[in-house]
């Protein structure tokens, strides 16, 4: 297969989807930044989007990657489509590396800022997936790199129209909360193919029960911690509301999660859920800010 037909499976093998639900982050940071809307923000602000897009697909290439080389096969399916196309590790890893590469370009058109944060960000999913490294087998370490990894997401949009400051670190605490607590649901999908595998993840080491117990209070943690933000007015008041509203949801959901036994089926049903509650959050946040 030729490079330029290789590049069409390599391209389709990127989740689209997991790439675009980060995508969350970033952009509500570069809300808060903006101020007065103009025509080279806007131009800015599309080629932060693309540099941004290409930073997080690098990120989940590199851990396909990683278990692409150890031969597991995750849910997601995209080392199965790979393999039927005759793709090895080696060029997955040409390739994720090339969409890190293009991304940095971006971000040091944008500001230098901007390229020491998606750096930091890099380094972190290296940290994370590498097999030499393998932070994602390492109990609480994997959750302080997603916590870290939440932040800095939140930072890199904030940096592209505004210094780092105090507000910009706290708003950005939020997201950090909310990303471990998602990546401890997350071990919970893949709990029976990581402990096949020898991995040795939070829902592994600790039990699926205690995984999931945490990861509710992550959020709740994350909620509460929206209202205070809105509280002392780091976000629009009005968005006190959505915390207060959505967090007895939230607990509700995981109750009946529990008394289904975290089946995997169970596990979808409630991500589905609270993550549809957070893209009803990133709207609303979004919303809010910009038509201060």
């Amino acid at each position: 297969m030729s490079r330029s037909f290789r590049l069409v499976p390599l391209a389709a093998s990127i989740r689209v989807g997991e790439v675009m639900v980060l995508q969350g982050a970033p952009l509500i940071g570069l809300a808060f930044s903006i101020g007065p809307i103009t025509v080279a923000k806007i131009q800015a602000a599309i080629i932060f989007a693309a540099a941004s897009f290409l930073l997080v697909a690098h990120v989940f290439t590199l851990n396909d990657w990683a278990d692409f080389t150890r031969g597991l096969h995750h849910s997601n399916g995209t080392m199965s489509q790979l393999e039927s196309k005759s793709i090895s590790p080696r060029l997955l890893l040409s390739f994720s590396f090339l969409l890190l590469t293009v991304s940095l370009l971006f971000f040091l058109l944008l500001s230098a800022r901007c390229f020491l944060l998606a750096t930091a960000i890099a380094t972190l999913g290296i940290v994370y997936s590498h097999p030499s490294l393998n932070g994602k087998s390492v109990p609480i370490i994997s959750s302080l790199l997603h916590f870290l990894g939440g932040l800095l997401h939140f930072l890199l949009g904030y940096a592209l129209f505004s210094a780092i400051n105090e507000r910009g670190i706290l708003v950005g605490l939020f997201f950090a909360f909310t990303f471990s607590a998602g990546h401890l649901n997350q071990e919970l999908r893949d709990f029976d193919l990581d402990q096949r595998a020898g991995a040795r993840t939070n829902a592994v080491a600790f039990g699926k029960r205690t995984n999931f117990l945490i990861a509710l209070v992550l959020f709740t943690v994350a909620y509460s911690y929206l209202f205070f933000l809105a509280w002392i007015g780091y976000v629009p008041r009005p968005l006190a509301i959505l915390p207060i509203v959505i967090c007895p949801l939230h607990v509700i959901w995981s109750m009946r999660t529990l008394r289904d036994g975290l089946t995997p089926n169970s596990i979808q049903w409630f991500r589905v859920r609270y993550r549809l509650c957070y893209a009803l959050i990133g709207i609303a946040i979004l919303v809010a800010v910009i038509s201060r």
